[in-house]
C-alpha cells in the first residue's frame, strides 16, 4: 500500500483490519486511504484533543493523503484565555483553517513536524515555539470502541444516522465529554468523521513559548469547533474525514490573522 501525497509517499506493508494488536506507529502508517465519498477528502492520524488542568489544550492532525493538495501536519493550541492558534506547515488555505478560520485568533505556516519515536510514543514540535511527547495506551473503553468498529461495513461508517449515534455513545464510554462525529464547523461547512482505530493518548511533557503546560486535566468547560466537541480527555486516533467543498461565496476565509515563521 502507499501512503502519502506529493513528495510524502512511502510504501507500508498490507494489515488486516481485525489485527488488534496493531501498534498506533503501524495503524498511523497504514491511515492513508480517502474515504469513497464526495466532498474535500482527508485520511491520517490524529490527536484528537489533549486538554490540560491549566487551561491550556492542544490537538494534533497529520493527514498526509487529502483531496485538496499536499499533504500536512497541524497542531492547534488554545490558552487559558480561550485563544486559538493553527500552526501548519501548509498556507491556511489547504489545511485545517480552511474550515476553522472564524474560531481562531492566529494562523501560523512553519515548520511543524510529527516524528515516531517508538510504537506508541510521538514526538511532536512546531518550530522552536512548541515541543509535545506523548504515549498511547488501550484501555477497555477503546479495546471495546475498536472492537466494534472493526465489525461495521464501509457503508455505515458513511451513514450521518450511523455516525450520530456513535458519537453520542462514543463520549461517555471514552470519558470524554459530549462527541459528535458530524454537523458543521466554524466557517459554514459541514464535516463528517470516521475514528477507525483509538488509543488514550498521554502527554508526557508539553511546553509553548517556554511555558510547561502541567498536568492533563479536563477544561472547566468542554471546548467546540462549531459542533464539533473537543474531548475532556487525551484521544489519539487513525481517522478519515470527509467536508462540503469551500465556496468563498458562503464559507468564511481561512485567515483571521496569518503569520509566517520566516516572517514574510
Amino acid at each position: 500500500m502507499t501512503c502519502g501525497g506529493g513528495g510524502h509517499r512511502i510504501e507500508v506493508p498490507a494489515i488486516e483490519e481485525d489485527d488488534m494488536t496493531i501498534t498506533p506507529h503501524a495503524a498511523a502508517l497504514q491511515s492513508c486511504e480517502l474515504p469513497r465519498v464526495s466532498g474535500e477528502r482527508f485520511a491520517g492520524y490524529a490527536v484528537i484533543g489533549a486538554p490540560f488542568a491549566s487551561g491550556h489544550y492542544l490537538a494534533l492532525r497529520r493527514f498526509p493523503t487529502n483531496s485538496i493538495g499536499d499533504g500536512f501536519t497541524s497542531v492547534w493550541h488554545r490558552d487559558p484565555d480561550g485563544t486559538w492558534t493553527v500552526y501548519s506547515d501548509v498556507p491556511a488555505e489547504l489545511s485545517c483553517p480552511r474550515y476553522l478560520g472564524r474560531a481562531l485568533s492566529r494562523t501560523e505556516q512553519t515548520d511543524v513536524r510529527a516524528e515516531w519515536t517508538g510504537p506508541a510514543d510521538l514526538h511532536v514540535t512546531v518550530g522552536t515555539e512548541l515541543e509535545w511527547d506523548l504515549r498511547m495506551t488501550t484501555s477497555p473503553a477503546t479495546t471495546v470502541m475498536n472492537a466494534a468498529g472493526s465489525l461495521m461495513p464501509d457503508a455505515l461508517w458513511h451513514s450521518p444516522t450511523v455516525l450520530a449515534a456513535m458519537g453520542r455513545a462514543a463520549g461517555p464510554v471514552l470519558g470524554a465529554g459530549r462527541m459528535r462525529l458530524g454537523g458543521h464547523l466554524p466557517n459554514g461547512q459541514w464535516f463528517r468523521a470516521n475514528p477507525r482505530q483509538l488509543w488514550v493518548a498521554h502527554t508526557e511533557r508539553a511546553v509553548v513559548g517556554g511555558v510547561d503546560l502541567g498536568p492533563e486535566g479536563p477544561l472547566t468547560h468542554q471546548e467546540r469547533f462549531g459542533d464539533f466537541r473537543l474531548p475532556q480527555r487525551g484521544l489519539f486516533a487513525t481517522v478519515q474525514v470527509w467536508l462540503e467543498p469551500f465556496d468563498a461565496r458562503r464559507h468564511h476565509p481561512a485567515r483571521p490573522d496569518t503569520v509566517y515563521a520566516d516572517g514574510e
